[in-house]
């Protein structure tokens, strides 16, 4: 084909192109100059700005963030039991669904539960509207799904946390407390901050299916195999019974009342907050290291478990060169609680930086498997890990988390100041070396012994 003939073929195809309306010039790219129109783009871009764009100050459950998710997605995610919208659709939850339809049959076939399944909905129906908003991604069901559900995983943790409490209510072939795996995998799917229904859903529920007669019309009274059987109860202390050994063998103080708490896991938060002898402390902004175990050690610092019973894990303090820090139950569930709380706490403004704190501390403490058998040794942490597992899950437990105030700055100061001088760190090298085993201190008084008579000796022989 020769050269005009080529150009013929262009100019055909040109024609052809503009009779078409296609304006684009061969010669350009594709995307060069497409057709925009302008005004159709503002007007829609103005009907996006018209929405209310307001974020809802009741949002509470939170989707996590990818630069946490990335670090153990697994952390995240329910075993078994699915708990409100985010994860009913994984097929793994499906079969546990018979167990929550089960524990609703029973509370409602209770001879103290004077109220109907109907009654239920349609009370929850009315507040259907403000448990929606307290979740702060979209939800992709109706409304009639949404209550079903509320309804559903609602009573189940009710009924739950009433049977823990009380053993009469538990049937023989309860599916739950016969089986231990189910209570470790409801230990690891309650506390996750994507796998919650609002607080406010299972007050609702709490009170309307709660005893009929006029002594028990607004609290639980228990047959309990615990505690004082005439004592009655809230929700929030059923809740925080059944969780009472995520953290320690120790009972929780569930004297403090915990008003406004937004789902199951902002209650363990307030738990360890509000229990804090430090609650309500002033913190200034700021980042100071501090040593690790092994090096607090050396300097003549001594690590050692505080005494009192019911102190918050977040109550360490320094006290004339020995840090005291309460003791921590380390096992399975112990890295997805805290990293849910830290995500938790990334994600909601009304949250301070109060269980970050706790995780970037002890990831100061425990750098080396030798940090983390001194701490062990001395009672600071009980650990069900292997030292290596529990080394790793400390020294990555708070990355990628932005830190706005550090509430143990003035700890950090404190430690670093004494950590500092020379006479405590002389005083734990002599120990360590000349002090440190039985053999040692019997040769250190030989030697003392030889040298006091060799000086003698000397002495008469001059003389």
């Amino acid at each position: 084909m020769n050269e005009s003939r080529i150009k013929l073929i262009e100019k055909e195809t040109m024609a052809k192109s503009k009779s078409d309306g296609d304006t684009r010039d061969p010669s350009h790219g594709e995307d060069d100059q497409v057709t925009v129109d302008i005004d159709s783009l503002t007007y829609s871009i103005e009907s996006m700005m018209s929405q209310n764009l307001i974020i809802s100050d009741k949002c509470c459950i939170f989707r996590v963030p990818p630069i946490l998710r990335r670090h153990r997605e697994s952390a995240y995610i329910p075993i078994a039991f699915s708990i409100g919208p985010w994860h009913r659709n994984n097929p793994l939850m499906q079969s546990t669904e018979k167990i929550k339809l089960k524990y609703l049959k029973g509370l409602l076939s209770r001879e103290s539960t004077s109220i109907t399944l109907k009654e239920l909905v349609e009370s929850t129906r009315e507040v259907e509207k403000e448990a929606r908003s307290c979740y702060a991604a979209p939800i992709d069901v109706d409304v009639e799904d949404f209550v079903r559900l509320l309804v559903i995983d609602g009573c189940f943790l009710i009924e739950l946390f009433r049977k823990d409490r009380d053993i009469d209510l538990r049937e023989i072939d309860d599916p739950i407390f016969n089986m231990n795996c189910m209570l470790q995998y409801l230990y690891h799917d309650l506390i996750l901050v994507e796998n919650q229904i609002p607080w406010l859903v299972l007050e609702h529920l709490f009170n309307k299916t709660a005893a009929a007669n006029s002594e028990q019309s607004t609290q639980y009274r228990f047959r309990a195999n615990k505690g004082d059987p005439k004592k009655e109860t809230t929700l929030a202390h059923l809740a925080l019974q059944f969780f009472s050994n995520i953290f320690s063998s120790n009972e929780p103080n569930t004297d403090t009342p915990y008003d406004g708490t937004k789902h199951l896991l902002d209650l363990l938060r307030n738990w360890m907050v509000k229990s804090s002898e430090n609650a309500h402390e002033y913190v200034d902004t700021g980042w100071e290291p501090i040593p690790s175990a092994t090096d607090l050690v050396d300097a003549g610092i001594k690590l050692k478990v505080s005494d009192s019973e019911h102190k918050s894990i977040l109550d360490i303090k320094f006290n004339n060169g020995s840090l005291e820090i309460p003791s921590l139950l380390i096992q399975e569930t112990t890295e997805v609680i805290i990293r849910n709380l830290i995500s938790y706490e990334q994600c909601s403004p009304q949250c301070t930086d109060r269980i970050t704190s706790y995780a970037v501390l002890l990831s100061n403490l425990i750098n080396t498997t030798k940090d983390m058998d001194i701490v062990t040794s001395s009672g600071i942490i009980t650990n069900w890990l292997s030292p290596e597992e529990a080394m790793q899950f400390f020294n990555k437990l708070y990355h990628d988390a932005y830190l706005k105030n550090y509430y143990y700055l003035k700890l950090h100061r404190e430690v670093n100041k004494y950590y500092q001088c020379r006479c405590p760190r002389w005083r734990a090298m002599l120990m360590r070396n000349y002090f440190g085993t039985p053999w040692a201190i019997v040769s250190m008084f030989a030697a003392a012994t030889l040298f006091i008579l060799t000086v003698q000796t000397i002495f008469t022989i001059i003389k």
